[in-house]
C-alpha cells in the first residue's frame, strides 16, 4: 500500500512517499522525497497519511539537518530505467561536502561526452530530493545548474554540506 507524510525542514515542506516493505526499517521502502507543492511531486491521497511509517527516515532527515548524518540509510523502492537507476547509483557515491561536474559524471561512467545531456536528465529526474544527492552535481564553471527543489536550494545545501562558503552581505 502507498503511504505518505509531511514534515517541515529547513528546505520548506518536505512529501515523503513510500510502499509498505516487510525489510525496509519501519516497514516502508521510499518511493519519492520532493518539496511539497513541486509541479513533478507525487499526487497523494489524504486516506493514505501515515507518519510512523516514516520515522526512521524521519530521523535520518532531522539528523541531516542537525548536521549529525552525511549518509542516509534508507530503503528505497527501484524506479526509473536502467539508465537513470545507473546515473542515481552514481549520485549515490558522491560523498557529503563534495560536488562533481556534469561532464564528469558522464565521463565516470564510462559514457562519451555527447551524452552528458542524457546524464543531466537522468539526474533531474531523480525522485529522491536530498537523499540522493543530485544537488552536489554542479556545471563545468562552478555554476548552480538546475534542481528540481530550486537552485536557491541546492546553494542552501551545499552551503549546509560545506560544499560552499555563505556570501555575506
Amino acid at each position: 500500500m502507498r503511504v505518505h507524510t509531511v514534515i517541515d525542514s529547513p528546505l520548506g515542506r518536505l512529501l515523503l512517499v513510500g510502499e509498505e516493505s516487510c525489510t525496509a526499517p519501519g516497514g516502508t521502502a521510499i518511493t519519492s522525497l520532493s518539496v511539497q507543492g513541486l509541479k513533478r511531486a507525487p499526487v497523494v491521497r489524504k486516506g493514505q497519511h501515515d507518519e510512523a511509517a516514516f520515522a526512521e527516515a524521519v530521523r535520518q532527515i532531522r539528523a541531516y539537518f542537525a548536521g549529525e548524518l552525511t549518509m542516509f540509510q534508507l530503503e528505497f523502492t527501484p524506479s526509473g530505467t536502467e539508465f537513470q537507476q545507473q546515473v542515481w547509483g552514481a549520485l549515490d557515491a558522491i560523498p557529503y561536502g563534495a560536488t562533481t561536474t556534469y561532464g564528469k559524471l558522464t565521463e565516470g561512467l564510462g559514457l562519451p561526452r555527447e551524452r552528458v545531456q542524457a546524464v543531466g536528465g537522468a539526474v533531474g529526474a531523480n525522485p529522491l530530493l536530498l537523499v540522493r544527492p543530485c544537488h552536489r552535481v554542479i556545471g563545468a564553471d562552478g555554476s548552480m545548474r538546475g534542481y528540481a527543489g530550486g537552485v536557491e536550494r541546492k546553494v542552501q545545501l551545499l552551503t549546509h554540506e560545506g560544499a560552499l562558503q555563505p556570501t555575506l552581505i
